[in-house]
């Protein structure tokens, strides 16, 4: 019989010790309130974009956070007015009829990221939970996106506002915009090749001047009163898309670093933007919970990332809120995930090879149970057994396990990345709402047919 490589380490103990068994990854209320305390920003991780166990967990934190300590919104790693069209239904302010139709504004690679079963169950219960509390929009809570690839649709909602309520405005920020013109719909990374080689026009002055005359005209609209302030916020934030869209695809032709922190730039700008929104609507701080992956909401200065000089929303919001910020990551050991061979393929249900040994991920597995809640800010052997470097697995949209190490592990430091860590030991891929045969199908195991 093989020798079980952590027989003799005293870290699976003490983490046994200090663990919280929990059911459905959800830690009670006792625990989750003790992490939480008065913090206004919680921020809620994943380890790959493609599990469901991670997306049903989050949301039933989510909804414990809205119901018993007035968290007034969800703001989720995607674009601004994909996110926004959710926002209305559950507000009840939009047209759509249903959950499923809020979600039908997720159309970019990969759809499933949003267009999933625990997501349409979360946005249907928001608009429920919404539609108990009355009429008064303060008293609802919202969904939105901080993410920045919304480059054409962005520019079309900004033209869209002003033709609304300033049709000469429109005509400047359409001529304005016409720079873009030349690149496909919504086709950031064609735009972004010919502006950064010379082979197109680069439109980073039109951008910003909209943007400012935008903003100019929030500033004499909220003086005035004259319009609703959840519009006027809605029309900014898209010309601040636009601006801020324009330099990533500029940039991710001249290296990964300026275009990673210039897109976790603009997703803190935007929470914080939304935070100050929020607070000012409602008179008081705002509390909101942030869903993203865990390499956006780990501290990047615990992680390798911080070696290639990059930084994250999860550094950016400790040091912009320190003391007001609490972070959860998830991992797991094994399961299914939903995810792609290349970027834009299709949606498969791909097989997670059991973690790394000498993993976060592979420790956890040997602590045992199938879910546990690990607090990291208690002072207790655990935060010490999780301090010193270990690989941490990060499946994204794109899940390659021929090339398991190199393309899906980094180096963190586990007890400095987060507040507290949620293990669920074997995880099951997140159901697409248009499920192809392909999906169904799925991957088996490699030992396949001989697993027991």
């Amino acid at each position: 019989m093989d020798e079980d490589p952590h027989d003799d380490d005293p870290d699976v103990a003490t983490i046994r010790h200090a663990r919280i068994p929990i059911e459905d990854g959800v830690p009670d209320d006792d625990a989750l309130f003790a992490l939480v305390g008065d913090a206004h920003l919680i921020l809620l991780g994943e380890a790959s974009h493609g599990t469901h166990d991670f997306y049903a967990a989050r949301a039933r934190i989510t909804q414990r956070l809205i119901e018993e300590r007035g968290a007034c919104a969800v703001a989720v790693e995607a674009d601004w007015p994909d996110a926004y069209r959710v926002n209305c239904y559950v507000r009840a302010r939009g047209e759509d009829p249903t959950a499923s139709d809020a979600l039908q504004g997720f159309e970019r690679f990969p759809s499933w990221m949003w267009r999933n079963a625990a997501v349409l169950d979360f946005v249907g219960w928001l608009r429920d939970r919404n539609d108990r509390v009355g009429t008064e929009q303060t008293a609802k809570a919202g969904f939105y996106g901080l993410d920045l690839y919304s480059l054409r649709r962005s520019i079309d909602e900004v033209i869209a506002y002003l033709e609304r309520v300033d049709p000469g405005a429109a005509r400047r920020a359409r001529e304005r915009y016409s720079c873009f013109d030349h690149v496909g719909v919504d086709d950031g990374q064609s735009y972004g090749y010919g502006a950064a080689f010379g082979a197109g026009e680069s439109c980073e002055r039109q951008a910003v001047d909209q943007l400012v005359e935008l903003q100019r005209f929030a500033l004499e609209e909220a003086r005035r009163s004259a319009l609703p302030e959840d519009d006027v916020f809605y029309a900014v934030q898209n010309a601040q898309v636009v601006k801020n869209a324009e330099g990533y695809y500029r940039t991710m032709f001249t290296g990964q670093v300026p275009s990673w922190n210039l897109r976790d730039r603009h997703m803190a700008d935007t929470l914080d933007s939304l935070l100050d929104h929020l607070s000012r609507q409602r008179g008081e701080p705002a509390r909101v919970v942030v869903w993203e992956h865990n390499s956006h909401l780990g501290d990047a200065r615990a992680t390798e990332m911080s070696l290639r000089g990059e930084l994250n929303v999860g550094q950016l919001s400790r040091e912009r809120h320190a003391g007001d910020c609490r972070s959860v990551g998830f991992t797991t050991y094994t399961g299914t995930v939903t995810a792609a061979d290349d970027w834009g393929g299709p949606a498969d249900r791909k097989w997670v090879r059991p973690a790394l040994t000498g993993s976060v991920e592979d420790l956890f597995h040997a602590v045992g149970g199938s879910a546990f809640f690990l607090p990291l800010r208690d002072g207790t052997g655990a935060t010490e057994a999780l301090t010193a470097p270990r690989l941490e697995r990060a499946i994204g949209v794109i899940y390659r396990p021929e090339t398991e190490r190199r393309s899906h592990y980094f180096k963190v430091r586990l007890a400095d990345q987060f507040d507290a860590v949620v293990h669920i030991d074997d995880t099951r891929a997140v159901e697409p709402l248009e499920r192809t045969s392909r999906w169904e199908v799925g991957e088996l195991p490699e030992t396949y047919p001989f697993a027991v």
